[in-house]
Formats: C-alpha cells, sequence, structure tokens
C-alpha cells in the first residue's frame, strides 16, 4: 500500500480527481484502484481520475481514466480542470500546450477559474436512426467525435426525459458497438443550449460533458445551419461555452470550449 497526494477540481460540475505524476517514482493504479478513488461512497468521489505526466514536446501531458477505470482518449472539462492546476504548479503561465490521447491541445488561462480549451477538429458527422426512448422524442440523431464519441439527440421537451434509461439504452445500442458512446439530449434554442449527458465509462447521468457540449454545438449548427460562431450551453453544473467555425465542407475547425474549472481541496488517501 502506497500513500498517494490528490487534488480534487470541478468544471461545471464535473468532477475530477487530479495527481502530480511528474516525478519518479511514478504513480501507477490499477483499474480496481481507481475505480475506489473515484468511488462517491467509498473513495474520494470522481467522474473521473487524470495523472500530470512529464512530455519531452509539450508542457505536460494528461492521462485519463474513466470512474470506470478504463483509459478515454480526452475529457474537454476535465482538460480545462488539469490545465488550471498545471498553470498553479509553475508549468506554465496563460497559454500551455498539452498532448493527450487525442493529440495535443492548446489552452488559455482566462482569469484563474475559467479556461479555454482548443478541441480537436471535426470532419465527419453521421445522420443516425436511433430507437425511440419515449413517443414524443425524434428517431434522428448525429453521432461524431469529438475527442470521444458522441451521440447528439434533439429534443423538445428536455425535463421529461429520463436520462438514466434512455441514455442507458443508446450507448449500448448495436449501432455503436463494440465501444459504445457517450448520449447528449439536447434542446436548442437558436445558440442557447441545454444539454444533459449520459456518459460512458461513467454509466450514468454527469452534471456536465465537456466534449459532449461540444458535440451537440457542432450537430446544431450542422443540422440547423444556424450561422452562429459561439452556442452558450447550460448543463445541470453550469454555464460551457462553445465556439467553431464551419467551413463549406461540413468540417469543423478552430473549435473551443470554454468555462470554469475549480479547485474543491487536496489531500492524501491509501491506495
Amino acid at each position: 500500500m502506497s500513500t498517494i497526494h490528490f487534488q480534487k477540481w470541478q468544471g461545471a460540475g464535473n468532477d475530477f480527481i487530479i495527481i502530480d505524476n511528474l516525478m519518479k517514482p511514478f504513480v501507477s493504479l490499477k483499474p480496481e484502484q481507481i475505480r475506489l478513488l473515484c468511488d462517491r461512497h467509498f473513495g474520494i468521489g470522481a467522474d473521473g481520475l487524470m495523472l500530470v505526466c512529464p512530455s519531452k514536446e509539450f508542457d505536460f501531458e494528461m492521462i485519463y481514466f474513466n470512474s470506470d477505470g478504463n483509459p478515454a482518449e480526452m475529457c474537454g472539462n476535465g482538460g480545462r480542470c488539469i490545465t488550471a492546476m498545471a498553470s498553479q504548479m509553475g508549468l506554465f503561465s496563460k497559454k500551455t500546450t498539452f498532448l493527450t490521447t487525442d493529440g495535443p491541445h492548446e489552452a488559455i488561462v482566462v482569469r484563474e477559474d475559467w479556461i479555454r480549451l482548443h478541441m480537436v477538429d471535426v470532419d465527419q458527422i453521421k445522420l443516425v436512426t436511433i430507437p425511440a426512448f419515449q413517443p414524443s422524442a425524434t428517431d434522428k440523431a448525429c453521432f461524431l467525435n469529438t475527442g470521444v464519441p458522441h451521440l447528439v439527440v434533439f429534443v423538445e421537451d428536455l425535463e421529461s426525459i429520463d436520462i438514466e434509461s434512455a441514455g442507458r439504452m443508446l450507448r449500448y445500442h448495436e449501432q455503436f458497438a463494440p465501444a459504445g458512446t457517450n448520449v447528449n439530449f439536447c434542446k436548442i434554442n437558436d445558440n442557447v443550449l441545454h444539454v444533459r449527458t449520459y456518459e460512458r465509462g461513467v454509466e450514468g447521468e454527469t452534471l456536465a460533458c465537456g466534449t459532449g457540449n461540444v458535440a451537440s454545438a457542432i450537430s446544431a449548427e450542422w443540422t440547423f445551419n444556424g450561422g452562429f460562431s459561439t452556442y452558450d450551453c447550460n448543463t445541470l453544473g453550469g454555464p460551457l461555452k462553445v465556439s467553431c467555425k464551419q467551413l463549406e465542407s461540413g468540417h469543423f475547425t478552430d473549435v473551443w470550449l470554454e468555462g470554469p474549472a475549480v479547485k474543491v481541496f487536496e489531500g492524501d488517501i491509501v491506495v
């Protein structure tokens, strides 16, 4: 057994355990240890866990794990939170480029508790048919990858949806096998979105999902061709903002996610 120092951060209620892994001996965690640390009853409690790791080419590398103990390619709110922590650690001042599994990301510290994160370009969006999850629901949805796969379903009445039930059914649907998908339910009013997300790897609804709100904004622009460069996203955990540029080919570039990143507490735990 060993003692690990950690920090707990949240971005719009999406919460993370972050561990400084810059110095040897490096922290190495098994999936069952990550699950325990993320457990809200027996551990610290979080939607995911991240390691701040050294990088030869960039300021640092972000290694991300979902709360089920499995690695994931990217987490938007996690990327913003780890940026804020790395800035406080002195790894950079106002701007940084760090590495994740889906490639390098630029980030900007707008203020101590507000971070802008450059996301991957999106050049493929599929209109897919999904099984109806309630009588009034559409059977059309957008499927795209914003660092991780996301399904975006546009709805008129967001409050009437059983997010857990509908999200679980769509997350495991055979057309997204074997990896599955994250599922976003989105109500749109011009450039204002209300988004609720069932997250793969958490296996439940989270208060916010950065890559999911990016997927929702891009899907809204692609589907309704509103001509908006910025979307204000309302989540259960607070506001996020997504900006993007759609080229004539339907390719989305210059994609940015911004929002709060707040340190909750830090401490030591034995694993």
